[in-house]
């Protein structure tokens, strides 16, 4: 059974902020539209709309030519409408087939039947090449493949409309080629599909037709992408054409600030060597269960090291937490994770920045005046240009870009002289994007040290000085960047690939 969605004059105001204004969007069965738009444009607020999650304040919406009031998401999921949001919403406790099987657990006599549920999960982990235990509790997961829990979740609802939230943000390039076959293939029986992303190349490569928002009202309506390139894209996006980043190269010499020699962690690493040097870029590429991110964890004493040494300005450390990486060695860490580990959500913008910096604005019993605070956080959200109606909003009520922006932030303010930055554009928009790439270049040309994870090849080429190929917790190369990206990716991916046949 095919569906087919018309939402017409939607607007959607929160205290201070008008989230949406008269926007409408049609979205046919058996196709695929892109929604488009900066951070803070309405994308989330109208995919919350469409998933029962909020109600408009005025328009309409209309699914087969009914008119809807969707009372929560199961009232939305009971007329075949499934989400995969970017915010994960899955029980960390469960397991991966309990999280897939969820909205209808299989029962034998009354009981839930775990052995049906264990297949069922395989059957809808299967098509994206997920081959894991579905018995694994999801909070042992790296975040990419929590990602496909979360679609597989999806798939396995059976929905005659899906929406699909940055879908591909955390995944590889071989996973989302996978995923997008699926979605052609739902296409084709006539499943509705909504896709928002910010990576333009696969809006082209996959979508039929596109809505674009800014400041939360229509740019384009539901208008086919046919005859639109990028930049027509990009021009109704953001009222401008796209600005390219500007590149400063840079000489990095010197002895290393930040150096691992022959370091083995608890995680798996073994005979790992890199350095990093003040004003220098170093990139960390690795497909998906690599042990990037874990590396540097490692580092930052989040995870032990087992053997070899971590030195810093030339000399051995000894990090035990993430609180003595940033007090004694000046090291900090921008997680690929914002909303569980970058940020504290329920906190205001000027706490998250802040709290790298309350021991050196403490007053005496340690206390935190708030004056103190506002003038230690407010040159970096104005440097970041975080829009927030206030330092005191909490973070949650931001967008994903500008949440991004106040991670960075606190490193900021805590005057780190090594910035390990871990997947730092998953999700964000255009501008954003570009703004964060030019603030790496200038943190490096002002004599930071960092370490730049990345899982985005063209981000990579485009940011890194240097860069260290890892597969299977080991280093298995070490790349000067050229910034020819046809041949820089060869290279880097025939190093992981070597390794591959070898194992």
């Amino acid at each position: 059974m095919t569906a087919k969605l018309v939402i017409t004059g939607a607007s959607k105001a929160f205290p201070g902020v008008q989230a949406l204004d008269d926007v409408s969007l049609t979205l046919e069965a058996g196709s695929i539209h892109a929604l488009l738009g900066e951070n803070g444009a309405g994308k989330s607020t109208l995919i919350k709309i469409i998933t029962g999650v909020h109600r408009p304040d005025s328009g309409t919406v209309l699914l087969d030519g009914e008119p809807m009031q969707f009372f929560g998401p199961h009232d939305a999921l009971a007329h075949g409408i499934s989400a995969v949001h970017q915010e994960r919403n899955l029980i960390p406790r469960f397991s991966v087939a309990e999280n897939i099987m969820l909205e209808r657990l299989p029962t034998r006599a009354g009981l839930v039947d775990y052995g049906e549920v264990r297949e069922a999960a395989r059957r809808f982990m299967a098509p994206l090449g997920l081959e894991i235990d579905p018995d694994i509790p999801v909070r042992n997961l790296s975040v990419a493949r929590m990602q496909l829990v979360e679609i597989a979740k999806a798939l396995s609802l059976d929905a005659r409309l899906l929406v699909l939230d940055e879908p591909t943000a955390s995944i590889t390039p071989h996973e989302t080629e996978t995923l997008f076959r699926l979605l052609r293939e739902l296409r084709d029986k006539g499943v509705a599909i909504l896709f928002v992303s910010h990576k333009l190349d696969e809006v082209f490569e996959l979508c039929d037709s596109v809505t674009v928002l800014r400041d939360g009202r229509n740019a384009c309506a539901s208008r086919s992408l046919n005859g639109l390139d990028r930049s027509d894209v990009v021009r109704l996006m953001i009222g401008r054409d796209e600005t390219a980043v500007r590149r400063t190269e840079r000489t990095a010499t010197g002895e290393p600030v930040l150096a691992l020699r022959d370091v083995a962690t608890d995680l798996g690493h073994r005979n790992i060597d890199l350095e990093v040097r003040a004003g220098e870029i170093v990139g960390l590429y690795g497909l998906v269960g690599a042990g990037r991110t874990e590396l540097a964890k490692a580092v930052i004493g989040a995870a032990k090291v087992t053997s070899g040494e971590v030195q810093v300005g030339g000399r051995s450390a000894r990090i035990d937490s993430v609180a003595t990486a940033l007090s004694r060695y000046r090291i900090g860490y921008v997680s690929e994770d914002r909303k569980h580990e970058g940020l504290i959500l329920m906190h205001s913008v000027r706490r998250n920045v802040a709290v790298t910096v309350w021991r050196r604005i403490a007053r005496a019993l340690g206390w935190l005046p708030d004056r103190a605070e506002r003038d230690a956080v407010t040159p970096y959200i104005e440097r970041l240009q975080v829009r927030t109606p206030s330092l005191a909003q909490p973070v949650s009520l931001l967008s994903g870009g500008n949440q991004q922006k106040v991670s960075v932030a606190k490193w900021l303010a805590a005057q780190v002289r090594v910035l390990i930055v871990d997947e730092p554009t998953v999700g964000i928009d255009i501008q954003t994007k570009v703004y964060l790439h030019e603030l790496i270049h200038e943190l490096a040309a002002s004599g930071t040290a960092i370490l730049l994870i990345s899982s985005d090849m063209p981000e990579m080429i485009s940011l890194a000085d240097r860069i260290v190929v890892m597969a299977d917790f080991e280093v298995v190369g070490e790349l000067d960047n050229t910034r020819d990206a046809a041949d820089m990716s060869e290279a880097i991916m025939a190093r992981i690939h070597k390794v591959a046949e070898v194992a």
